[in-house]
């Protein structure tokens, strides 16, 4: 099956897990604006069944952000549930990583970080979110998602790597992509703010 038809059967299958799990009307009830970011948003989920949320309150109460997980684990069949509380760091911000297993028997992996609003990090990854999504033509997305579809079963490369060697480094199959890393190691300074 095309890569890109594979993507939007992905991308759909992701948009009824958040339905049916109600994961963005339970940060809602708290206040929190959600916005939904990463490969589910750009069309790029082709591997990895991971949804990333960004959840924003005026404050990040860490008594709030457990009250809605625990209300998600008592509702859901989170497999594993992840807590890293970076506050006090420049990224104010909880991040929640969870493992959820589908009505299908399907394992997701939910990245959901709880974001101060008006902090520094604030919309910073809806903005590469954006860029990439206004610079993708067919050819680009096809060659992200091959890509993505050659990486071997437990390497992790983060998405973000594979867009800027594709968008600033003329990375156009998984072997350049390996050149290209050896060649090009990024920090998270890197990473953080870059637009295509």
């Amino acid at each position: 099956m095309d890569t890109l038809k594979i993507a939007e059967r992905n991308c759909n299958y992701a948009l009824e897990v958040l339905d049916r799990t109600g994961l963005i009307t339970a940060w809602e009830k708290i206040g929190a604006t959600v916005n939904i970011v990463g490969s589910l948003k750009s069309g790029l989920m082709i591997k990895n069944m991971d949804i990333d949320l960004h959840i924003y309150t005026d404050k990040v109460d860490i008594g709030e952000s457990f009250s809605v997980m625990q209300k998600l684990a008592e509702s859901l069949s989170l497999r594993e549930i992840n807590y890293i509380n970076l506050i006090d760091t420049e990224e104010e911000c909880i991040e929640w990583h969870t493992r959820y297993e589908d009505w299908n028997g399907k394992i997701w992996k939910f990245d959901m970080i709880h974001i101060r609003k008006g902090s520094k990090y604030d919309g910073v990854v809806e903005r590469t979110t954006e860029g990439i999504i206004r610079k993708l033509t067919p050819e680009l997305k096809r060659t992200i998602l091959q890509i993505k579809s050659d990486i071997p079963s437990g390497e992790s490369i983060p998405g973000i790597e594979i867009y800027i060697g594709v968008f600033s480094g003329d990375v156009r199959n998984y072997e350049d992509l390996q050149e290209w890393r050896r060649s090009h190691p990024l920090t998270m300074s890197d990473t953080l703010g870059w637009l295509p």
